[in-house]
């Protein structure tokens, strides 16, 4: 009897038990309906449509071979019957399906309709083509060629342009047409596997070699009239060159050099120590021209005609003058980024201030999340490519984050009750709360690009809260309005008082960055963050901007779970870069030291190093440390005392062979190195797989990752034998001649990446 009492006491219990987990199970299920009921009230559905435009490009890119051109468009004309037609959840699918494959298309027709002839080889001779652009350096410069013969290539495998560093200010004009000798030779590859692409980057301006040139530049006679675009490119470029240098000379020193690079955005004049300082300090956005600059810029024109209208009681009575003002500014900022050189962060910038401004024009909100949707579809169809790159994700997490936030505070303030202040405490107030915006909105900026700049440049700048409260103000009401008055009335003469009120507003910003610079740990570097862990915190910046209730908070879990991935990675003990002639060796106290004959190449260390989680500069004497070089090579150790030859002289080759544990070399391999237990990189090698990374903590363990794969065949890919990889230690058997050092490490021949954050 007791049992029996017992069995329905328990029963009775897991009835009960059942019940309330039906109870929670509905509740929360009804919660979860409930809002993503308010969810489609406030229509964010239509903010994921980027994001699944943007899946469909990485599927894209992800591609080991070259799509077919149909394949895309075909896939997604199929998918939109059912976008159309179907509804609820269905519908959703479909649509969401449907960018995806809008996504895939676009990029593969970007990439047919960009495709041109890349070098494939080093190339000695005389080049001749229209000047496009010239860029000014400090000491030389750099132009672009629409290349019309190079001596030693085909007419069918000439590149659309080269980019050519020339020796001194040589008096080259954009627009006129040169023969120069020149060495060419094709973009570089990244400088560690998963790094910075300059060679797609090239790919999709069309610049098929970089190079520099041998002698004087030859004016010469054209085969034929310049085309009509060449001709509007070289004069808007040398409208710029003329008001870089007016700016530069008007002002004077660094600040003269930043001040014409906010506005024409020619940087070259910038000394790099001020780059330092303004990367340090979190400032260097400025330079780019980008959001910040569209913004203030359209601002400026649009809040400047507004008072203009007003001023006319007539006309401000009787017509919509804000509309009128919108319109202005939509021109002015069109002619500021044609001016400043449509450089892909310019243009980017410019259809977002577009999209803003031209919902003035139909009375909805300037600044929503909504309209930054709208501008990352339209980037996104038209560049494709722009996705991957750092100035696309850090101006565009910053401003959604930024928006979400606002949002945010909104919301929270829509609750509290009104206090009522007297006119001197709410002028206090007022003052009080725009330097907290500044703050917040530096925090919630710095936290949004964060992910990426640790991706791209494997760097954090912990202090740019302070140097942005600091400076941006500056530039926000004393340079950027004299940049646009300034401008306006270089036509007149009337400039040179502007430029120097614009040019104590430059000084203040540089006192700023030197003195956020200067403190320790203002730039920290941090170890290649990418795989999982990068694309969690991704995800949790889609959540945060792309939901309106609090469903936001659902971004802490992606943040969460990326924890444990965001450990250091395991570093190589070997790098080497893509034609053997540099590499870092891990030596026993677990720092690396540089194995390269002469002077190190500068840029290549300046990517290496950060990534590496290496604080050091590239010139830092103890990099030197524990080696030994001579004209030949130079010989380190690893952390177990192997010895590893970097070898560039065939005389020492063999003798290297006998001696060393790894050997090292950009020449063919030969008899000598065949020895049990030895590990040979050499010639062959580099030119199949390029700049390589080795794990090899004792002499049984080898592990490589390349930059370079031959399974791999894409239209901006360097062109490999499809061959398999030689086993570690084997001479490979192919004797080709010896390459010359490359020489595109030259930061000033490269496509460089934009940081472009706000």
């Amino acid at each position: 009897m007791r049992e029996a009492g017992k069995r329905s006491v328990g029963l009775a219990l897991a009835a009960v038990g059942r019940a309330r987990m039906t109870t929670v199970d509905g509740s929360f299920g009804a919660t979860l309906r409930s809002l993503f009921a308010r969810e489609a009230g406030h229509r964010t559905g239509f903010l994921w449509l980027p994001t699944a435009l943007g899946l469909g490009i990485l599927l894209y890119f992800a591609a080991r071979e070259e799509p077919a051109l149909w394949a895309g468009p075909a896939v997604a004309l199929a998918a939109l019957p059912f976008a159309v037609l179907l509804r609820g959840a269905g519908r959703v699918v479909a649509i969401a399906f449907l960018f995806v494959m809008l996504g895939f298309a676009g990029a593969t027709v970007r990439t047919a309709l960009m495709a041109s002839p890349m070098l494939d080889r080093e190339v000695f001779g005389m080049v001749s083509g229209f000047v496009e652009t010239v860029d000014i350096l400090q000491t030389r410069q750099r132009a672009t060629l629409r290349v019309t013969a190079i001596e030693g290539v085909a007419q069918a495998a000439l590149p659309y342009r080269v980019r050519i560093g020339l020796a001194g200010r040589s008096g080259v004009e954009p627009g006129s047409f040169l023969t120069i000798r020149a060495r060419l030779m094709p973009p570089s590859e990244p400088a560690l596997p998963g790094g910075y692409d300059f060679r797609r980057e090239a790919f999709f301006r069309a610049t098929g070699g970089v190079g520099y040139a041998i002698g004087a530049a030859t004016p010469a006679t054209a085969p034929a009239p310049a085309p009509l675009d060449l001709r509007a490119l070289a004069a808007i470029d040398r409208w710029r060159n003329s008001l870089t240098m007016r700016i530069a000379t008007a002002i004077g020193a660094e600040p003269g050099a930043l001040a014409a690079a906010l506005i024409t955005g020619k940087r070259g004049l910038i000394p790099e120590p001020t780059n330092d300082d303004l990367r340090a300090s979190g400032l260097y956005h400025i330079v780019s021209i980008s959001g910040l600059h569209m913004v203030l810029a359209a601002g400026v024109m649009f809040w400047s005609l507004r008072a203009l209208f007003a001023a006319f009681p007539g006309i401000a009575l009787r017509y919509p003058i804000k509309k009128y003002a919108a319109v202005g500014a939509m021109f002015g900022a069109t002619a500021y980024c044609i001016f400043s050189g449509s450089e892909v962060a310019t243009v980017r910038s410019l259809v977002m201030t577009l999209v803003m401004l031209g919902a003035i024009l139909f009375d909805r909100p300037a600044l929503a999340m909504r309209n930054l949707a709208i501008s990352a579809i339209l980037v996104l169809l038209v560049e494709p490519e722009a996705l991957l790159g750092p100035s696309f994700q850090m101006s565009f997490a910053a401003v959604g984050c930024l928006i979400a936030a606002n949002r945010v505070w909104q919301d929270w303030r829509t609750g509290q009750p009104e206090r009522e202040h007297g006119a001197t405490r709410r002028a206090g107030m007022k003052l009080l709360m725009a330097f907290l915006a500044i703050g917040a909105t530096t925090l919630v900026a710095t936290l949004a690009t964060a992910p990426f700049s640790a991706h791209h440049f494997h760097r954090l700048n912990p202090l740019g809260l302070i140097g942005n409260a600091l400076g941006i103000p500056l530039v926000s009401l004393v340079v950027m309005p004299c940049a646009v008055a300034g401008t306006l009335l270089v036509p007149f003469g009337l400039d040179g008082i502007v430029w120097a009120i614009m040019g104590e507003g430059v000084r203040g910003v540089l006192i700023v960055a030197t003195w956020v610079a200067s403190f320790e740990n203002a730039s920290i570097t941090t170890a290649h963050v990418h795989g999982i862990g990068f694309a969690l915190l991704v995800l949790a910046l889609l959540v945060f901007i792309g939901f309106r209730t609090i469903l936001r908070a659902a971004a802490l879990v992606p943040i969460v779970i990326a924890i444990p991935f965001l450990r250091s990675p395991a570093l190589p003990d070997i790098v080497v870069n893509q034609d053997g002639r540099t590499a870092l060796v891990r030596a026993q106290d677990g720092r690396y030291r540089l194995l390269a004959v002469g002077a190190p190449k500068r840029f290549t260390l300046s990517q290496w190093l950060p990534a590496l989680d290496d604080a050091r500069e590239p010139g830092a004497a103890s990099l030197r440390e524990g080696t030994r070089c001579d004209k030949s090579g130079c010989v380190g150790h690893l952390v177990d005392g192997r010895s590893v030859a970097l070898v560039i002289d065939r005389a020492s080759l063999r003798e290297d062979c006998q001696r060393a544990d790894i050997v090292i070399s950009n020449l063919p391999s030969i008899a000598a190195c065949t020895r049990q237990g030895h590990r040979l990189l050499d010639k062959t090698h580099f030119d199949r797989y390029g700049a390589t990374l080795i794990h090899s903590r004792s002499s049984s363990e080898w592990k490589t990752q390349t930059t370079l794969d031959p399974t791999i065949d894409r239209p901006w890919r360097k062109k490999v034998a499809a061959i398999e990889r030689p086993a570690p230690g084997r001479p490979a058997s192919t004797q080709t001649p010896q390459r010359p050092e490359r020489l595109d490490d030259d930061p000033a021949l490269l496509p460089q990446p934009k940081s472009g954050n706000q």
